[in-house]
Parts: structure tokens; C-alpha cells; sequence
């Protein structure tokens, strides 16, 4: 359903449900980790899960999956626990050194600080540029066509997804290309640089207009 940032409280009122249940936190974040901070959006928002799944974003584009967590919840697979977990390409080594290199690369200097400066750059320009409800969270964003606050399914459900699929094929002719469903994110990258940030505003004036 796009990007929906939690309402504030939320994952607190969750974190201390599950402690105080003896249940174990899991945060889904194949599409938040490593991309919005180093700890992900654990780190960025203050929250600690029992366990936390993780996707291709750790292998630099191949496929690779992962989750971990405290210690003694990770014991309880095998070969040390009783739990057993495999999978046909689990531990695929041409992806965990792909892996690793991506890590060792987004350790090196400031690459999470150029990361929000490219992200918030394009976000606070975005939100002046295009006519909808737009949403950052780090180096994620996502519009919404519509002009009520999106807090939820049913909200983000309002969007004139037609109107999104017009903006979409413009921005497309233009040479900027987007997450075809308006139910999809957008990612900054650092392959992306200032001039690209700029060009893609510049498209997106464009794109508007033909509304």
C-alpha cells in the first residue's frame, strides 16, 4: 500500500506489548533496512525487534534474504537448537560476497549522510512539485493522489490511481522512470547525484502540467 509512516507511538506501545506478553517483536524490514539508516528504521525511529527480516538490498541487487535477532532466539535453530531452517540457495556464496561488499562499501565515509541529503533534497522539492499527498522516510518516498492525509490502507485506498498512471507514462517519456503502481516506493541511491535529483524535479514540472 506505499508508504505509511507509523503514527507516533505505535511501534512503542507495540514494543512494550510484546515484552510485557513475553512475545516476540518481528519488524519486516526488506525494503526499510539499509536503506533508510545502517540499523534501519530501527535505528532511525528508536525501536529494538526480537527479530528482524532483511531482503535484497544486502546483496547489491542479488537475490538474497535474511533475518536475525537476539541471540537467544537465533540459538534455537539449528545446528545448536532444535529448530531446523534451510533453504535450496540459503548461504549462496557468490551473494553473501556480494553481501558484504555492498556493507563494506555503505561503511565507508559518509555515505548515509550524502544518502539523506540527496533524499531530502528531492523530498521537500517533491512535495511543492507534485499535486498529492507525498511521504518521506529517509531515502524512501511515495505520493499518493489524493488530498487526505494517507494513515492506512483504506486512506491510501482515496488515490486517483488513474491520475498517478498519467504522471507515471509522463515522467516516463521524459526519462524519469518511476514505480509504475501507486501503491509502490520510489528509493534514492547514491548512484543518483545532484544533477539527477535536479533533472528528475525539472521532468516533474513537466509531467504536471499535462495533468
Amino acid at each position: 500500500m506505499g508508504l505509511i509512516p507509523l503514527k507516533r507511538g505505535v511501534l512503542e506501545k507495540l514494543r512494550k506489548l510484546t515484552q510485557d506478553s513475553g512475545a516476540l517483536l518481528i519488524l519486516d524490514e526488506v525494503i526499510s533496512g539499509f536503506r533508510v539508516a545502517r540499523g534501519g528504521a530501527q535505528e532511525l525511529l528508536g525501536i529494538q525487534a526480537d527479530l528482524t527480516t532483511l531482503g535484497k538490498i544486502i546483496g547489491g541487487g542479488l537475490p538474497v534474504g535474511a533475518f536475525g535477532g537476539r541471540a537467544d532466539v537465533m540459538d534455537l535453530l539449528a545446528p545448536t537448537g532444535p529448530v531446523y531452517q534451510a533453504g535450496t540457495l540459503s548461504g549462496n556464496p557468490v551473494a553473501m560476497a556480494a553481501g558484504i561488499a555492498t556493507l563494506e562499501e555503505l561503511s565507508q565515509g559518509d555515505a548515509y549522510g550524502k544518502l539523506e541529503r540527496r533524499a531530502a533534497a528531492l523530498g521537500e522539492e517533491w512535495k511543492k512539485v507534485v499535486k498529492g499527498h507525498s511521504v518521506r522516510l529517509g531515502s524512501l518516498f511515495c505520493t499518493f493522489f489524493t488530498d487526505r492525509e494517507v494513515v492506512d490502507y483504506a486512506s491510501a485506498k482515496t488515490s486517483d490511481t488513474k491520475r498517478y498512471a498519467q504522471f507515471f507514462h509522463a515522467m516516463l517519456e521524459r526519462g524519469v522512470y518511476l514505480a509504475p503502481s501507486q501503491f509502490e516506493i520510489g528509493f534514492v541511491s547514491l548512484a543518483h547525484t545532484e544533477q539527477d535529483i535536479e533533472q528528475t524535479l525539472r521532468v516533474a514540472v513537466e509531467a504536471v502540467k499535462t495533468l
